[in-house]
């Protein structure tokens, strides 16, 4: 039997459930890196939710593999990718401990999807609002005064696509499309790496925000404004339209923090 087809009979064996892993484990994959990312990705989520706090020793090689029901080599994998995320030192004779939160590499794109679905949701609204009123007005400005027809094309497919949205993840998709597309027209490469990172983020806010709304197309007005700025070459037009955006975003972040901060008992009366 070839090596092909030993792969396919072992997929074909897994798929029928004749070796299942043990509780707790994580399921069996064909590739190793992918069982590596795996155990990454569940001891990173741990860290970013607080089940291990800055300066805890984690639990040892061995713990690991019986918990995940992996191999030493899929352990030491895992742990070398968090330690290039900055989530963790290890050392010999010593283990694994949790790094300081300052040193979490939070631009990182799994780092920010473990951030983005542990942190409390208000911290992580009021810090993402930041970013975008830090980033966003100027980007649309450099957009409009840069932006060629082909990049002006894919904003108004993206805008057309959110007229069309019928459901608040079609929307959302399409919402973060516009600001990336309004992104990569800004001409500046530096701001491209910055802004694929955090399209994960995106998205997790617009889902929040967009819900909170309760009308998925309310701000597609504003959305036009910004448009019409960048196609106009109008980079002051688009830095304002972007501005009055997202001072109704500000104001959903703020109404969620204000209700997630007020005591139980006034919560119960409003």
């Amino acid at each position: 039997m070839s090596g092909v087809d030993r792969n396919n009979s072992a997929r074909a064996r897994a798929r029928a459930g004749r070796a299942l892993p043990p509780k707790g484990a994580v399921a069996a994959q064909p590739a190793r890196s992918s069982l590596h990312r795996s155990v990454a990705q569940d001891i990173g989520a741990r860290i970013l939710k607080g089940e291990f706090a800055p300066g805890t020793l984690l639990p040892n090689e061995a713990e690991w593999c019986e918990k995940f029901g992996v191999s030493r080599t899929a352990v030491r994998e895992a742990i070398k990718m968090l330690m290039a995320k900055g989530l963790i030192q290890s050392r010999p004779k010593i283990g694994s401990r949790v790094l300081p939160r300052a040193q979490w590499n939070l631009l990182d794109r799994d780092v920010l999807a473990w951030y983005c679905a542990a942190a409390n949701p208000v911290h992580f609204l009021i810090h993402m609002q930041q970013v975008r009123e830090i980033l966003e007005p100027e980007t649309a400005a450099l957009a409009a005064a840069n932006r060629n027809a082909e990049q002006m094309a894919e904003i108004e497919a993206a805008f057309l696509q959110m007229a069309e949205a019928k459901t608040l993840s079609a929307w959302n998709y399409a919402d973060a499309r516009f600001h990336q597309a309004i992104l990569l027209a800004a001409g500046n490469e530096l701001l491209v790496p910055l802004g694929l990172v955090i399209e994960s983020a995106l998205e997790n806010m617009f889902t929040y925000t967009a819900s909170q709304r309760g009308d998925i197309g309310r701000t597609l007005p504003g959305h036009r404004k910004i448009l019409l700025a960048i196609r106009a070459q109008k980079p002051e037009a688009a830095r304002q339209a972007v501005r009055s955006l997202l001072r109704d975003t500000r104001r959903i972040v703020n109404l969620v923090a204000s209700s997630r901060t007020r005591p139980a008992s006034r919560r119960g009366r409003a």
